[in-house]
């Protein structure tokens, strides 16, 4: 390993600690591979300490599923984790290598190696705990840590297990939580967080910061830059996110706390590609100026509406149904109840989850109609989700109004309305949500002069 060059000022320097986070996308293959171990050597070369959680190389985990699909209709939940962390245990041996060959010392560990305590709830596992003893070891070497993201170990079982979707976000953030690290960085294939997805609205502008009040219902929203256990872990343990393409070394968008962080210090120096803070970088991620009304505009298309026609409106019905829902574990988002007809004493209730979660509901509430006293059951996977996303709702009125009159000015429905402080939802017809996201986009004044920069993938 080369010698560092001495520090001028070894009393006043900080090494920082960063974790690094770099997805399918931007491991890909061996060229890619080698552009990552260079960034992440840069890291180390300005004089940081680094870990780094990586995904399995571009679509190797769905080629992977697929693979196992072929085997068998319902592979084994145990199984199926086995094999599915063979990909991030490529990925993280090939980066190590890279940067071994670049003449630093880089170690590979394992979700369990890493010390990621999970539960034992196989494919959709949560943390625990995290225990970096081994990582912290390294870092003490001099050696770079590479963690294979997405998953981790549970000490009752002592099997392995996946994290689900988003899960090597999460892992980078709980890294970064348990080590105390000065910042998380997410590399993506887009510059940072877009006012909406780039791909679908081209002039979309890149946010410079946002809150993780924000970023949270942008996620829950559909936004896929980021997942959003990965935010609500962040949040809960103040870790400071850097969402970043893998292509550049542009600044991105910092995600941060506003009430424990100030953006303008939240990147540490030595940060690769991050100019120190000057009057001008303030301006940029700091300056104490109004939020704007809105952060950014999400559109979901993975929900299904079930609608339950006919129910008696007495006390006691809504929460019989959801008890039946809520014993499936199944995630409701919308709820909306008509008002009963005064012929009949019925009403309707409908509401929204993912379609995945779909048939197990109709099956079980189906299971009940006698008890229920429901007529029927409907059942619609061609919606989509649209939401405004904006911490300055809370002191500006008429963003209803604008949103309602952007899309009867485009000839597009709404079926379904919800809101909360910072966030106003819409359920559309899945086939416009994409000019709905469009038009939104325009009416609220988020249009940039250029087209945004997608490198590639899928923006994850």
């Amino acid at each position: 390993m080369p010698a560092m060059p001495a520090d001028p000022n070894p009393q006043e320097r900080h090494v920082s600690l960063i974790v690094q986070k770099f997805g399918g996308s931007s491991v890909a293959d061996a060229e890619s591979i080698k552009r990552v171990a260079k960034r992440i050597v840069d890291t180390r070369k300005a004089g940081n300490e680094v870990v780094v959680a990586v995904s399995a190389m571009g679509d190797s985990t769905d080629e992977l599923l697929d693979l196992a699909h072929q085997v068998t209709p319902i592979p084994a939940p145990r199984e199926l984790d086995m094999l599915l962390t063979a990909g991030e245990r490529i990925s993280m041996a090939l980066l190590a290598m890279a940067i071994k060959s670049m003449g630093y010392d880089a170690r590979s560990f394992t979700g369990s190696q890493a010390g990621m305590i999970t539960d034992a709830h196989h494919g959709a596992a949560r943390i625990v705990d995290v225990t970096p003893g081994r990582i912290r070891s390294a870092l003490d070497e001099g050696a770079v840590a590479i963690v294979a993201g997405f998953q981790g170990f549970n000490r009752d079982t002592m099997d392995i297990t996946t994290l689900g979707r988003g899960g090597s976000d999460t892992t980078a953030v709980a890294l970064a939580a348990a080590l105390n690290a000065d910042i998380c960085e997410i590399y993506t294939d887009v510059d940072g967080v877009f006012t909406a997805d780039p791909r679908v609205v081209p002039r979309a502008h890149k946010l410079d910061r946002i809150s993780s009040e924000e970023m949270l219902e942008l996620a829950a929203a559909g936004a896929k830059v980021l997942y959003i256990r990965a935010v609500e872990y962040a949040r809960r343990h103040g870790v400071t996110l850097h969402v970043r393409s893998s292509f550049n070394n542009n600044l991105g968008t910092i995600v941060y706390n506003p009430d424990t962080t100030d953006p303008a210090t939240a990147l540490p120096d030595g940060t690769v590609g991050t100019p120190p803070v000057t009057s001008t970088t303030e301006s940029l991620i700091g300056e104490k100026v109004e939020e704007p009304i809105i952060a950014g505009i999400a559109a979901d298309l993975s929900e299904a509406k079930v609608t339950v026609v006919g129910v008696p409106d007495i006390p006691g019905k809504a929460a019989q149904i959801f008890k039946i829902v809520a014993n499936t574990n199944a995630n409701v988002d919308m709820i909306v109840q008509n008002v009963s007809a005064a012929a009949t004493g019925l009403t309707d209730i409908s509401f929204t989850l993912p379609k995945s979660e779909g048939q197990r509901v109709l099956t079980a509430l189906t299971n009940e109609r006698g008890n229920v006293g429901f007529a029927s059951l409907q059942y619609d996977d061609q919606i989509g989700k649209l939401a405004l996303v904006g911490a300055g709702m809370r002191t500006n009125t008429g963003v209803s109004a604008k949103l309602f009159a952007a899309l009867y000015e485009a000839g597009i429905n709404i079926e379904m309305i919800s809101t909360s402080e910072i966030r106003i939802s819409v359920v559309t017809r899945a086939d416009t949500i994409n000019e709905a996201l469009r038009v939104v986009h325009t009416a609220f004044d988020l249009d940039d002069d250029a087209e945004a920069v997608v490198h590639g993938g899928t923006g994850r």
